[in-house]
């Protein structure tokens, strides 16, 4: 009998602290780019992670892949789970809030299984996966509002934005799964900040122009948050969960970012919602709890 993966009162906790950094990295894109172009955020945040977590494999003394293939998948993985989705998420916050960009970004969970149930074999559809998207789809829907596809506008293309991270999220983890097998993750995080790195700081450095680096303490403290805690310590965070508690109970994270992302922009932006945007979150949050299964599980069982 396989034993299954449970969530301790430690890893409870350290589901906390990583939401609460996650959350803390919409504002801090919102802080960034008041002084910053996007890709130059975005460049400061990937590139000061790999430099950190290298630090780490360094200590640790972590074997480093030398395989031409692996570092291609690192590139893949970068593109995927870095590049793309930073870039849209820190472009929408130009004009969307950071709560709401945080809301739709929940979505990466929705879209992930319905991306893995197209390319993996053993992952899927079933009623309860079904009905868990459908609430999830309809969760968004609501946030977006039919205003934003009739009234079209920048701000509505921002959503798109959002969505489109989303994806990318849900590509990259199907990428991981088909490509990135048999490596430590500290080594894989560490390999695709870097190849991701070499994608972004040209883009910056064409569009954003060389970074002056006289920026104010707000600008400063956004750029080492962003690098340091959202990145480098949030993945090893991340893969230190998944080792304790499995991938089904670290989806639960989701949930708890977007109340993190939405407290901190009304407290430090100033930022409201609307309340359509607290529906949809109440919608994306029971399509990712039916995924999950526990809750109906339990229910099922009282």
């Amino acid at each position: 009998m396989t034993l299954q993966k449970t969530i301790t009162s430690r890893a409870w906790g350290e589901l906390f602290i990583l939401s609460l950094i996650w959350g803390g990295s919409f504002l801090a894109f919102s802080l960034a780019l008041r002084e910053l172009g996007v890709f130059t955020t975005v460049a400061f945040r990937i590139a000061g992670g790999a430099v950190v977590l290298w630090i780490y494999i360094w200590i640790r003394k972590l074997p480093i892949p030398k395989s031409p293939k692996v570092w291609g998948a690192f590139l893949m993985m970068g593109l995927l789970n870095n590049v793309v989705p930073f870039s849209l998420i820190a472009w929408a916050q130009l004009r969307i809030p950071s709560g709401l960009a945080s809301i739709l970004n929940a979505s990466t969970a929705i879209i992930g299984v319905l991306i893995a149930a197209i390319l993996f074999s053993d992952e899927r559809l079933t009623i309860r996966k079904t009905v868990g998207i459908s609430l999830g789809f309809f969760g968004v829907s609501t946030s977006i509002g039919m205003s934003a596809l009739s009234d079209f506008n920048l701000a509505s293309l921002s959503q798109l934005a959002i969505l489109g991270s989303s994806l990318s999220y849900a590509l990259a983890g199907a990428w991981a799964k088909s490509a990135m097998k048999d490596l430590p993750p500290q080594v894989s995080a560490a390999g695709m900040t870097t190849c991701a790195s070499l994608l972004i700081i040209p883009l910056a450095l064409f569009f954003d122009g060389f970074p002056t680096f006289s920026y104010g303490p707000a600008t400063w403290a956004a750029i080492i948050y962003s690098a340091i805690f959202a990145t480098a310590f949030a993945y090893l965070l991340y893969y230190r969960i998944l080792d304790m508690a499995g991938s089904g109970n670290l989806m639960l994270v989701t949930l708890t970012v977007a109340p993190v992302a939405i407290l901190l922009g009304a407290l430090v932006l100033g930022e409201s919602l609307r309340a359509q945007d607290y529906l949809g979150f109440i919608l994306l949050a029971a399509g990712l709890l039916v995924l999950d299964g526990r809750l109906l599980a339990l229910l099922r069982n009282k």
